[in-house]
């Protein structure tokens, strides 16, 4: 579609239509967000490029002003867990239907799921919502697809945190059947070339270009994510209902979210007709290229969230995925008041390491550097090229200077042998007449060596970074004492 539309996005605060939404704007049109919250999409990066109605599908009187004046709308939306979510489904999709009709609209494109014969009451909700909405008077491009890959997607992130979490796995018989995964990217593409589709009503079939079991995919993963090979065994005695309180336990994904996706598991998704996401999305993303986008990490912690053109990165985590997506994350924060000036709080952070050390238990940093040292890491022995001036880019020990801002922060990348990635981030603001420090340890663990790893270092981490927050700022009064203020 050449020529800017008026298009309106349902589920703009999901993981699909939070995505499309800048793809769109993008692309050069008008975009209409209805959301029962509209308050909810005020941290969104792209906001101020959008209009925001509020409205409720469930409530067909709140639709018809989300209408007016547009060319195309996104249906995406669907319920997952709590109660009957099928019957919520038909409500909403009828609700839609009914307020389309006799306004301008030129198409509906919905995104539904794959799977034929006997389905799961998961993926016949998501048919029948797409037979529902093309029952109307408004043409209906219906989507299908199965696992959609990227950071975010539900079905991605189960797979992920079971992969990271088990290396050695006993589950259902599901886990041989075979699925086409696709790329969020390719999704995204397909999404919009969907709005130029030819006259009538359409089911496209849309996957990527690898056909895999369940199993593949996880020891794919595993192979991506840098993990050792998983051993999978497939058992005939684990029910819907079990899996799902088993993934319940072991991943932070809610039950009521995990029960009808692992129902799904156990029917085939695989695409018979792949012409139209060919043509859509060439050259289509491979399974391995998708979980490596998706896993992508930069030393950086600031993931590149906001909507510029091209800062736009739809595989990576967004702020409106909910708190489990984009994998584990592991913080120890200590905030600290002190009344020494902010310039002096900068000069006692920006003298780290190196000579002057940690400011407590440097014994047990010299440790910490022996055992890296060991195991064929960097150790401390690289030191720091100057005792209070720091760039970007050069190595303070085993950290590295990902990031600093003079006078208000900086963010040093452990470049130590750890089984996940870790960062140690100081702030420094005024506050009064004097300023406050805000300390973060982050680690985002590589498998269950990872989180064991945390756990048994946290004790250790609790009293060295409480101790030391603290270390700083005494630190930094002392020298206030001995300091003429400026002027």
């Amino acid at each position: 579609m050449r020529e800017r539309a008026r298009v309106l996005v349902t589920g703009a605060t999901g993981y699909v239509g939070g995505r499309l939404v800048p793809r769109l704007i993008e692309a050069g049109h008008d975009v209409v967000c209805l959301a029962r919250d509209p308050s909810k999409l005020d941290s969104e990066p792209w906001r101020e490029h959008v209009s925001v109605v509020k409205g409720d599908l469930l409530e067909a009187d709140t639709l018809a002003a989300s209408l007016e004046g547009c060319d195309y709308a996104f249906y995406l939306v669907h319920s997952m867990d709590g109660g009957d979510f099928g019957e919520r489904d038909r409500q909403s999709a009828s609700n839609f239907t009914t307020a389309a009709s006799g306004k301008s609209l030129r198409r509906i494109v919905y995104l539904g799921g794959l799977g034929e014969g006997s389905l799961s009451p998961h993926l016949e909700s998501r048919q029948e919502v797409g037979r529902i909405l093309a029952s109307g008077d408004t043409p209906v491009t219906e989507l299908r697809a199965a696992v959609v890959i990227g950071s975010g997607s539900v079905s991605f992130e189960m797979l992920r945190y079971l992969t990271e979490v088990l290396p050695i796995m006993v589950t259902p018989r599901w886990v041989r059947t075979m699925c086409q995964p696709i790329a969020i990217r390719d999704v995204l593409e397909v999404l919009v070339a969907a709005l130029d589709d030819v006259d009538g009503s359409h089911v496209r079939e849309i996957g990527g270009p690898d056909r895999l079991s369940y199993e593949e995919m996880m020891r794919i993963y595993a192979e991506v994510a840098g993990l050792p090979r998983r051993l999978i065994f497939a058992v005939p005695l684990l029910t819907p209902r079990l899996s799902s309180l088993w993934i319940g336990l072991v991943t932070p994904l809610p039950t009521g979210v995990a029960r009808p996706l692992v129902e799904s598991l156990s029917v085939e998704v695989t695409v018979t007709d792949n012409s139209f996401a060919s043509k859509a999305a060439a050259p289509l993303t491979g399974y391995r290229e998708a979980v490596a986008r998706a896993l992508q990490r930069s030393q950086e912690l600031e993931v590149p969230t906001r909507w510029s053109g091209v800062a736009y990165w739809p595989a990576l985590p967004y702020p409106s995925d909910p708190d489990w997506a984009g994998g584990t994350e592991y913080t120890d924060v200590q905030e600290v008041e002190t009344s020494a000036p902010g310039d002096d709080l900068w000069w006692a952070v920006s003298q780290l390491g190196g000579n002057v050390g940690y400011y407590t238990m440097n014994w047990a940093w010299r440790i910490r550097g022996v055992i890296d040292s060991v195991v064929g890491g960097v150790g401390l022995r690289r030191g720091r090229r100057h005792p209070v001036e720091l760039r970007k880019g050069e190595s303070v020990d085993f950290w590295r200077v990902v990031e600093v801002d003079k006078g208000a922060s900086l963010q040093l990348y452990a470049e130590m042998r750890l089984p996940g990635d870790a960062w140690l981030v100081f702030e420094v603001s005024p506050r009064g007449s004097g300023s406050h420090l805000s300390q973060t340890a982050l680690f985002r663990p590589r498998g269950l060596w990872g989180r064991v790893y945390w756990w048994a270092m946290f004790p250790f981490h609790v009293f060295i970074f409480g101790r030391m927050a603290q270390a700083i700022a005494t630190a930094a009064e002392q020298r206030a004492q001995v300091t003429p203020p400026a002027g």
